[in-house]
C-alpha cells in the first residue's frame, strides 16, 4: 500500500483524491492500494501572522518533507505554487496533474474596476497585494489568511470587502462560478499556479 501525505485543507483532500484516482487507473489497483495520509503543517496552525514572517512557502511543504524523509509515507501532494524553488536532494518532483486555470479570481466584486475607492483587500500574498496596490493605489490591503471557506467567510463578515482566490482551487472545489476571473495581462499569477 502507497501512502499518500497531503494537508488537510479541503482543498488538500480534493487534490490528494485526485492524484489518488490517476494513481489507481494508471496502475490498474484497488482503491485500498492507496491510503491518504493527512498532515497539518505549520501554515495551518499558525494563521494570525503572515506567511512572510513565520517562515515563507516552507510552512506547507516542511512537515511533508519530513514525513517522507522518515519514511511516514511514500508519497506528498501539494499545490506547486506552494513548493519552493530549492528542495530536498532526496525528494523528488515526479509527477504533475493537468494544470487547471492558472488564474486568480476576484471575491466580492464584479471587477477590480468595481471595487469602491478605498476598499479592503484580504490577501496574505505580497505578489497580489504588489500587484492590486499598482492597479489601484486607492486600495487598503488588509491580512487575510486561512482556507478557501475561512476566506470567503471572512468576506462575507466584513472583514475585508474583497479578496483573491486561485481559480484552479475553486474549480477542483466544485465553485467554478465563485469570483470574477481577472485577465492573465491584468494580474500576474503565481508560478505554478493551477498545478498539482
Amino acid at each position: 500500500m502507497l501512502r499518500l501525505g497531503t494537508r488537510g485543507s479541503p482543498l488538500a483532500l480534493v487534490q490528494a483524491n485526485l492524484v489518488r484516482d490517476a494513481l489507481l487507473v494508471a496502475h490498474g489497483w484497488a482503491p485500498e492500494m492507496v491510503e491518504i495520509v493527512p498532515i497539518r503543517t505549520t501554515g495551518d496552525k499558525v494563521q494570525d501572522r503572515p506567511l512572510a514572517e513565520i517562515g515563507g512557502k516552507a510552512l506547507w511543504t516542511k512537515e511533508l518533507d519530513r514525513a517522507l524523509l522518515t519514511g511516514e509515507i511514500d508519497l506528498a501532494v501539494h499545490s506547486m505554487k506552494d513548493v519552493e524553488t530549492i528542495r530536498p536532494e532526496r525528494i523528488a518532483i515526479a509527477a504533475m496533474l493537468t494544470r487547471e486555470d492558472v488564474r486568480d479570481r476576484l471575491i466580492g466584486a464584479a471587477s477590480i474596476e468595481a471595487l469602491p475607492q478605498g476598499a479592503r483587500i484580504g490577501t496574505s500574498s505580497p505578489r497580489r497585494a504588489a500587484q492590486m496596490r499598482r492597479i489601484r493605489p486607492d486600495l487598503s490591503i488588509v491580512p487575510l489568511r486561512g482556507n478557501v471557506d475561512t476566506r470567503l467567510g471572512k468576506v462575507r463578515d466584513g472583514e475585508a470587502d474583497a479578496t483573491l482566490l486561485a481559480a484552479a482551487g475553486l474549480e477542483r472545489l466544485e465553485r467554478p462560478d465563485v469570483g470574477a476571473p481577472i485577465p492573465l495581462d491584468l494580474l500576474l499569477p503565481a508560478p505554478s499556479q493551477g498545478a498539482v
